[in-house]
């Protein structure tokens, strides 16, 4: 394969002020984010879906980032777009997110003006509408935030230490997005605000959540327009390019691209899909772990299992706080030859120490049960505050690690395509597949593991502690380092000024 030398036409370091604006970016792509792992589950429910069928929908997730990501990193490496090689990509994934905002908040008044009952409680073509609309938004989701990355990694040009700033940056920026996220969907009277919200087929809880996707897509759209209009990109010269004949097929060209990838990229993205395999556990079950194992509560019975939901948003809303700190913390701490993978390493031992630190707070809170007899089948009384304290401190803890999941792992990417010469987009992309094939995989065999061993969460826990383990000792061991903290050689293309 013969490298596009556009692909390695060399990006101005920009100012961290500007790094900052295009990093701010992901603020508005978490605030959605937020509200679709707090609100979109029970409102789904709420149109007829039943519980077993709801975790269906969630599939677009790593089904749209194992496609859309790599195919927008491609073509954004080549574009020749007078506005630049991401932003066009990045305007489009805003108003993407805008189509989808609009069907899904309003799937129920759509789904009753095409037909649906009133009075039913399953509502087709509203279902409909929201999943054709919960598609697009995970498709604009993937397309903002590989370009996203690509772009603070073109403008931190050849600048090692640059890219791991701007990528802590976008960290910091998600846990900002997150708390935005948690905090509005927390809001029980937010619809009061957009009285227009509310209708026959829209309920308070849908107003609701109409109210917080209006916020959330203001604030994207400005942090993306304002960041859009002050960083510029250099356009590409059509430079002509060894292909085949009417362009190189995609799909055999991401082929040849992990035929060409370099061992350390080889290493990384093993290192990374382990990582992965121990989060994705703990991110699809930490609030049902709080209700099941911690509160002690059934799904659809009494109140506790709602309790411990709640309690795990508040663990959630602990979680974005220390993410946030831990994300600047993160510039200082990598610093040096072995910086990065050294924190790296140890943050995956903190990641499987925290995840077997539920084993022991499940304990207490059984423990604590059965001291309670309950007669007649009552339900017995909330875990005590240690238990309470317990858990959420785990919560809190966790931003560590994930801290470190969201932006060293991005950086180093960034840096090894720099050395190599391969195209910023198509390479993060490539990334972005050892993300969420784990995620499939663990979606796929946590339900069967945790039945064999009581139906429980602990067992996806165990086998998450197990690989960040094995991903702390690759990570400390055979990783490569990044280079010096100083600008790396880049190649120019001929003919360029």
């Amino acid at each position: 394969m013969v490298v596009d030398s556009r692909v390695n036409y060399p990006e101005p370091s920009s100012s961290i002020s500007k790094i900052v604006l295009v990093a701010s970016i992901a603020a508005g792509v978490q605030f959605g984010w937020a509200l679709q792992l707090s609100l979109l589950t029970p409102y789904v429910q709420q149109l007829g879906v039943p519980h077993k069928w709801a975790a269906v929908v969630w599939l677009c997730g790593p089904i749209s980032g194992l496609l859309v990501q790599p195919i927008v990193g491609y073509y954004s490496d080549r574009s020749t777009s007078r506005f630049g090689r991401r932003r066009p990509f990045i305007i489009a994934g805003a108003g993407l997110v805008a189509v989808a905002v609009f069907l899904i908040g309003y799937a129920a008044d759509i789904g009753v003006r095409a037909g649906d009952s009133l009075e039913k409680s399953t509502k087709p073509r509203a279902v409909a509408v929201f999943v054709v609309g919960f598609w697009i938004l995970d498709v604009a989701n993937n397309m903002l935030q590989g370009p996203c990355r690509a772009l603070l990694a073109d403008i931190s040009g050849s600048d090692t230490q640059k890219m791991r700033t701007a990528n802590a940056l976008f960290s910091f920026f998600m846990a900002v997005g997150n708390i935005l996220g948690y905090a509005a969907g927390s809001l029980k009277g937010l619809h009061k605000v957009f009285p227009f919200t509310t209708t026959k087929a829209c309920d308070i809880y849908c107003a609701n959540l109409k109210s917080c996707f209006f916020l959330s897509i203001c604030l994207l759209l400005v942090l993306t327009i304002l960041a859009l209009t002050i960083v510029k990109e250099r356009p590409l010269d059509k430079i002509a390019t060894e292909t085949e004949e009417g362009g190189l097929l995609f799909f055999g060209e991401i082929l040849r691209s992990f035929q060409q990838l370099k061992k350390s990229m080889w290493i990384l993205l093993l290192v990374t899909c382990l990582n992965w395999v121990a989060w994705f556990g703990f991110l699809l079950f930490d609030t049902d772990w709080m209700g099941k194992e911690v509160y002690g509560g059934v799904v659809g019975k009494g109140s506790l299992y709602d309790m411990g939901v709640r309690a795990g948003s508040l663990g959630l809303m602990l979680n974005a706080f220390v993410l946030g700190a831990m994300s600047l913390a993160i510039v200082y701490f990598a610093r040096g030859v072995n910086g990065p993978k050294r924190i790296w390493g140890v943050a995956n031992f903190f990641l499987a120490i925290c995840l077997l630190m539920t084993i022991v707070v499940t304990r207490m809170a059984e423990n604590n049960r059965h001291a309670y007899a309950t007669v007649g089948g009552a339900e017995p009384p909330p875990p005590p505050a240690r238990v309470k304290a317990g858990a959420l401190l785990i919560f809190a803890l966790l931003g560590i690690p994930q801290a470190v999941t969201f932006s060293i792992p991005f950086a180093m990417a960034s840096i090894f395509c720099s050395n190599s010469g391969a195209g910023q987009g198509l390479s993060l992309g490539v990334l972005n597949i050892a993300i969420v094939i784990p995620q499939m995989f663990v979606s796929v065999i946590s339900g069967p593991l945790d039945a064999s061993f009581g139906g429980g969460n602990l067992p996806a826990f165990v086998l998450g502690a197990i690989a960040a383990v094995i991903s702390g000792i690759l990570a400390l061991t055979v990783l490569p380092s990044p280079p010096p903290d100083h600008d790396t050689p880049v190649v120019v293309p001929a003919g360029s000024h």
